[in-house]
């Protein structure tokens, strides 16, 4: 099934805005268990039964642009950056209270990638409204992103989710560089595109804006060349920060004083290229100013991420909302070079109806910031930050709603203003997608095929649905060609488990497969793993004596299956704990605990999984 998410940001209301999820970093993945590092739970916990999102925020993506020229910090490949996706949390384990590990209910679909230049972290997807629907009662916001956890918000609405405040993860994203602010060397510097941010004596540049690759070498931590999506880091003297970028690229600063080429730090690449539903970005961060009179400023951090997934959006009554992922606009300078503006953030919004008020308009905006002014004689103002991105699952709703994704302006490079650093690139408002498909927080919980006695069972459970037509039962002799057995209705949209049954009168004999094919309304489908079974007919090789039973029964499945592990199932498909004692050809069940009812026994080995129906007396 797909699976979305909802990005999304707010304004000032009067009320404090408040953080509601929890932030773990994710150093390692094993099958299905997380092993987590650094946690932020302050405001909501990882626990048993949530859903939480799993997302990239950085990757080695540099490659071998890292020479010392303009190429530095181009994109060599993408790799994982900005994918995400929701997973359900089976249980966690904590050391003293800390969060260590987290066991999901299915191991993730995308192969997140781990190392010095990579960051994964998973964040609480919360239901808000118990699964039904939600108003708000404060303003919500992202945690700053520390380089490490934050700058995102995430939840969804079962039902309609009425703003009553604003939503914002403004300059909540990738980090604006530090302004370098003593060294003073003439002549001006334009041809060196990374310099060592720690070597004594040669501070001479500003340190780079970060973006959605993790830097670890202090040698290329400073200078003009961009950072990916983070904007470069101002040269001597006196030259301005680049913009970083995010759908867009961010606006490049230019002359520095006394210089007759561009000192100024260029400005973050575009990302439009790689932005869709299922992978998207933070805003990256501005690069520092240069100066030698301490009145340069640092970059401005770029705008965070915003998902949000609801039934519907409303608003009432007489107020003025916000959903905004800004990036911030940086301090204007004195005598000295000016920061770049951070680049908007990313909101997605899944939301199957809107009705918003004529009384309480909503804008929904992920715009670039501004880059710093100087205000004395020719220096370096810094580069506008780029636009971000508003993703809608849908039709972009109109009515009383307003979107913006524009581009930051570039700072004024001196008093009087007659020259100015870039802008942000590309047309305002580039950066407004609609219809497209994301990764909805549904997850096929379970899929079982168990054969009994002269059919196979199926069942089958999910934790939420989002638009779901329905399941298709197919089967293959050989696990390449398929043909659908059965047809099943989709619960469409629901917020809780569901469970599913459905039985295959004439299956195949001996080895076969089953597989569950899931489509939704708008004809997309998705498919699940197959399970194996080899079908006996009456399953001659297990007896259950006796049958029906009172207290203790006793499974027979013979001398040649001493390493057989027996189960009892419950009428929804779920393993019960019994007792059991196993011998080499026999096991037996306590079953007095069992209410009366009718049970399967599944008997599995290395080569075959069979069943019998027990039913329990009293």
């Amino acid at each position: 099934m797909r699976f979305l998410y909802l990005v999304f940001l707010f304004a000032t209301t009067g009320l404090h805005a408040q953080v509601i999820n929890g932030y773990a970093e994710i150093t390692a993945i094993a099958g299905s268990t997380l092993t987590v590092g650094a946690t932020n739970e302050a405001t909501a916990l990882f626990q048993a039964g949530k859903d939480i999102v799993i997302m990239q925020m950085q990757d080695n993506v540099i490659g071998t642009n890292t020479g010392n020229n303009a190429a530095f910090g181009n994109l060599s490949a993408i790799q994982q950056a900005g994918r995400f996706e929701v997973r359900r949390i089976a249980s966690v384990t904590r050391v003293a209270g800390t969060l260590t590990s987290i066991t999901l209910v299915t191991a993730p679909g995308i192969t997140f990638n781990f190392g010095a230049n990579a960051r994964v972290q998973a964040i609480t997807h919360e239901l808000l409204g118990a699964g039904g629907n939600f108003t708000t009662t404060s303003a919500i916001s992202a945690l700053d992103w520390n380089g490490t956890l934050g700058g995102v918000v995430a939840f969804r609405v079962g039902g309609t989710l009425t703003l009553q405040h604003s939503i914002t993860a403004d300059a909540a994203g990738f980090r604006g560089g530090a302004r370098d602010r003593f060294n003073y060397v003439l002549p001006c510097n334009t041809t060196d595109f990374r310099w060592s941010s720690t070597a004594a004596g040669t501070e001479y540049f500003a340190e780079k804006g970060e973006g959605i690759y993790r830097i670890t070498n202090d040698n290329w931590r400073d200078g003009r060349g961009k950072l990916l999506n983070g904007g470069g880091g101002a040269n001597q003297v006196n030259a301005g920060g680049g913009g970083g970028g995010n759908y867009t690229a961010g606006g490049s600063a230019v002359l520095g004083w006394s210089c007759a080429a561009d000192a100024g730090g260029i400005g973050g690449i575009a990302l439009s290229g790689h932005i869709t539903g299922t992978r998207i970005f933070m805003g990256g961060g501005g690069g520092g100013g240069e100066g030698n009179d301490d009145a340069s400023t640092n970059g401005a951090d770029g705008g965070g991420i915003i998902l949000i997934e609801a039934g519907g959006i409303t608003t009432a009554g007489t107020c003025s909302l916000v959903i905004s992922a800004n990036g911030a606009t940086a301090v204007n300078s004195g005598n000295d070079g000016a920061g770049g503006g951070g680049a908007g953030g990313t909101i997605l919004i899944d939301a199957a109806t809107w009705s918003v008020a004529a009384g309480c308009p909503l804008t929904i905006r992920a715009n670039g910031g501004n880059g710093g002014s100087v205000n004395s004689s020719t220096h370096g103002g810094g580069g506008g930050g780029g636009q971000g991105a508003v993703i809608f699952s849908g039709l972009q709703p109109t009515t009383n709603i307003t979107t913006n994704t524009v581009n930051g302006q570039g700072g004024c490079n001196q008093t009087p203003c007659s020259t100015y650093a870039l802008n942000g690139a590309g047309a305002n408002n580039t950066g407004i997608l609609s219809g497209l498909s994301t990764p909805l927080p549904v997850e096929l919980l379970s899929f079982q095929a168990i054969p009994v006695e002269a059919h196979v069972q199926l069942r089958w459970a999910t934790a939420t649905e989002h638009g779901n037509a329905f399941f298709a039962v197919e089967r293959s002799r050989d696990g390449s060609e398929w043909s659908q057995v059965l047809q099943v209705a989709g619960a469409g949209d629901s917020q809780s488990e569901q469970q599913y049954a459905a039985v295959d009168m004439q299956p195949l004999p001996g080895l076969s497969y089953y597989r569950l094919r899931q489509t939704d309304h708008d004809g997309t489908s998705t498919v699940s793993d197959a399970v194996p079974v080899r079908f006996e007919g009456a399953a001659d090789g297990v007896r259950i004596v006796p049958n029906p039973a009172t207290d203790r029964v006793v499974v027979v499945h013979g001398p040649g299956a001493p390493a057989a592990r027996v189960m009892v199932l419950n009428e929804l498909g779920q393993p019960l704990m019994l007792p059991v004692r196993t011998g080499d050809d026999r096991s037996e069940l306590d079953v007095s605990a069992l209410p009366v009812g009718v049970y399967t026994v599944v008997v599995a080995t290395t080569d075959r999984r069979q069943a019998q129906r027990l039913v329990v007396r009293r």
